[in-house]
């Protein structure tokens, strides 16, 4: 799951990547050729409206020069129907003589619009302007006629509608976008094959890392395609993942055989030296009972290595369990020991429910926990169990509390607390330096962690933070309720 992810982020920042730059390209090209397109069309168009005014002004000349007024009717109808605009032809005054689309009235005086004024004083004027008569913008052509190099003897007024160049023009727009827009997805196919192809062993790479994170690798990569660096990499992951399994299974299996290995010595050699212990001299008794604590001490660490080489090589599921009667449970349990030693189990907290674990982690980590307390709490304190919630919701999650009223550790101590095999410079108990380090493995198999924290009215808090697996059920506030009751329990 996580290496498709990947291969899917990586495709589509590749393919984005393409079609960015595609999309500049087309923009570089496409953009000034619309725009150059454009000016040249409106160019053409208004030279050629420029060009048709004058040569219809010219012709309508020689007709006056000629007294042959009665023919301008059909000129004008010819030139209209020739280039769809539209001829309005005004006498010296500004008085109109004839309107090619009959929207002007004979006689209608139109001196005082500025193009007819500007024409009237013998002057042309080509400009744009609204025009009804040919149902939206017109380029206006207006040009004075003065057959005798003299006067104006009227004026004549060409508009053409804009329509059909403007039309064109959007039309060349269009058909621009939807070749950009083609090329874009030709490209974007084309870039998704790359990526796909460039990516196959970035996939791979990362499903394979994510099995070697979990110590479940068992078939490394094989990648033939892909570019040539990407498969030199697949295949030095793949024996350096290879190499990499093979000494950790060389590691487990090392301590757990060195470990099965020692138990059997170390029971005979207990055996041994107490049965020595009628032949000795009593003043030798003290070294003999520390000899045999000593011996029995490694043994209980030759247990730690086997259970940590158990949880190393183990790959169990976290299930569902209720924190709340592990808890009741082991309070229980260890409330008579904790009598022996004069020294009170107080459980408090609201009820958490259900939490993540691996089956009986829970058990072992309070066990674990507890034994430590137990072993530091002075006569007349009290060892408190308390459920609470994490405080920040974007994080949600159960903490597990065990406080103790101890001499507690400084901060350094508490930051290699969790190291195989160490143990407090200033330590007098017969501790192994394993129970933490079981304690942290424990909860990380089920997705939890384990801190120590100093407590706030002295003593040790271990902080056990573990996933909630369903609804936070409401219950009153807990006090103690644990019955003394005897029962042996070993813990590291």
């Amino acid at each position: 799951m996580a290496g498709a992810a990947l291969g899917c982020a990586v495709t589509r920042r590749l393919v984005l990547s393409y079609l960015s730059l595609t999309m500049l390209v087309l923009l570089g090209l496409e953009v000034p050729l619309g725009y150059v397109y454009a000016r040249g069309e409106i160019s053409r168009f208004t030279g050629d409206g420029r060009h048709s005014a004058e040569l219809l002004t010219q012709v309508l000349q020689a007709r006056v020069e000629r007294r042959a007024t009665s023919e301008v009717p059909a000129l004008l109808a010819d030139f209209v129907k020739e280039n769809g605009s539209r001829v309005v032809v005004l006498d010296a005054t500004g008085g109109v003589l004839a309107d090619s689309r009959g929207a002007v009235a004979a006689g209608t005086d139109l001196s005082a619009e500025p193009d007819i004024a500007t024409a009237l004083r013998d002057r042309s004027l080509s400009t744009t302007r609204e025009d009804r008569a040919v149902d939206g913008d017109a380029f206006t052509v207006t040009v004075p006629c003065s057959p005798s190099g003299g006067s104006v003897d009227c004026v004549v007024r060409v508009s053409f509608p804009v329509a059909p160049v403007t039309s064109k023009i959007h039309g060349t727009w269009m058909t621009l976008a939807l070749i950009g827009l083609g090329v874009l997805v030709a490209v974007a196919a084309i870039a998704f094959a790359l990526a796909h192809w460039a990516t196959g062993p970035v996939r791979a790479l990362e499903r394979a890392t994510a099995e070697l994170a979990d110590g479940r690798l068992k078939d490394p990569p094989t990648i033939t395609q892909g570019p040539p660096e990407l498969r030199r990499l697949a295949s030095t992951f793949s024996r350096t993942a290879t190499r990499l399994q093979h000494l950790l299974h060389a590691q487990r299996a090392f301590a757990s055989e060195a470990s099965h290995q020692l138990k059997t010595p170390l029971t005979a050699l207990r055996l041994r030296l107490e049965n020595f212990e009628p032949y000795l001299d009593p003043r030798a008794h003290a070294s003999l009972d520390e000899a045999v604590g000593e011996v029995e001490r490694l043994g209980r660490m030759v247990q730690g290595l086997l259970a940590l080489a158990r949880l190393e090589n183990s790959a169990s599921t976290p299930e569902a369990t209720d924190l709340d009667a592990v808890v009741a449970d082991r309070a229980l349990t260890w409330a008579a020991f904790a009598a022996e030693n004069h020294v009170d189990i107080t459980v408090t907290g609201a009820e958490a429910g259900e939490v993540w674990a691996i089956p009986g982690a829970l058990e072992q980590v309070i066990d674990n926990l507890l034994s430590n307390a137990l072993r530091v709490s002075p006569p007349g304190t009290t060892i408190t169990l308390a459920t609470t919630f994490a405080a920040d919701p974007r994080s949600p999650g159960v903490e597990l509390h065990v406080v103790d009223q101890g001499p507690g550790m400084t901060e350094a101590e508490r930051a290699r607390a969790f190291d195989r095999f160490w143990r407090a410079a200033d330590s007098c108990h017969d501790g192994t330096g394993l129970g933490l380090p079981i304690v942290r493995q424990l909860t990380l198999a089920g997705g939890g962690d384990v801190t120590l924290d100093a407590a706030p009215d002295g003593g040790l808090d271990a902080v056990v933070r573990l996933r909630p697996a369903g609804h936070r059920r409401t219950a009153p506030h807990r006090g103690p309720h644990v019955t003394p009751r005897r029962s042996h329990v070993s813990a590291f």
